[in-house]
């Protein structure tokens, strides 16, 4: 399910989207596996008359491993990570949810991380700096996080060239800038109103 565009600014572009990869799924998968092949092991000696302990035991940790790994699948779909024109998106959840916008002019360093088995299956981790007032910011089972970050650092040259032209061109407009960016640093203009003045201006 991609992200939805309603959710988009006017004139916001969608670079990047995806889900977790499927290493996401491994420890799960591991443990469903591991379920099955025991109760496989332990059926084989049920003499079918009466179900023993390990027997019941094995039938419930499968049980449990299916509904872990449908739950698993229910998080992936609602997991969401995206890049666009002029902000990180992360999203996360099916009923508690929780998620983090970090607009590109806030990016500060974008790290990849991956062992040797996550270089293997082309997934890692991504360490977005977002300067010191919001810190580090790490995801995790990002597939091909090279190439993510390489995505990240175009879409942030773009759109440090795009703010930076109309600034050239018209002083009061960066004067403008700069004040509605003050306000937003302290916290007198929220984001929405920031990017409609920032538009409005941009327009102009």
């Amino acid at each position: 399910m991609a992200y939805p565009r309603r959710r988009l600014h006017p004139g916001e572009e969608i670079a990047v989207d995806l889900r977790p990869h499927w290493w996401y799924y491994a420890k799960v998968a591991a443990v469903l596996v591991g379920s099955v092949a025991f109760g496989i092991a332990t059926l084989s000696f049920d003499d079918g008359t009466t179900r023993t302990a390990s027997t019941w035991a094995a039938l419930a940790l499968i049980a449990l491993s299916t509904l872990w790994l449908i739950a698993r699948y229910l998080r992936w779909a609602r997991t969401m990570f995206v890049v666009t024109t002029e902000r990180i998106i992360f999203r996360t959840g099916v009923v508690a949810t929780s998620g983090i916008e970090i607009t590109l002019d806030r990016v500060d360093t974008v790290q990849y991380r991956q062992s040797i088995f996550e270089r293997m299956v082309g997934a890692g981790d991504l360490v977005i700096g977002a300067g010191e007032r919001s810190g580090d910011h790490r995801f995790t089972d990002i597939a091909r996080p090279r190439a993510v970050q390489a995505a990240i650092h175009e879409r942030v040259e773009e759109f440090d060239r795009r703010r930076a032209t109309p600034a050239a061109e018209n002083p009061d407009v960066a004067a403008q800038l700069e004040r509605f960016e003050a306000m937003l640093e302290r916290g007198t203009l929220t984001f929405d109103e920031f990017q409609r003045q920032k538009e409005r201006l941009l327009d102009e």
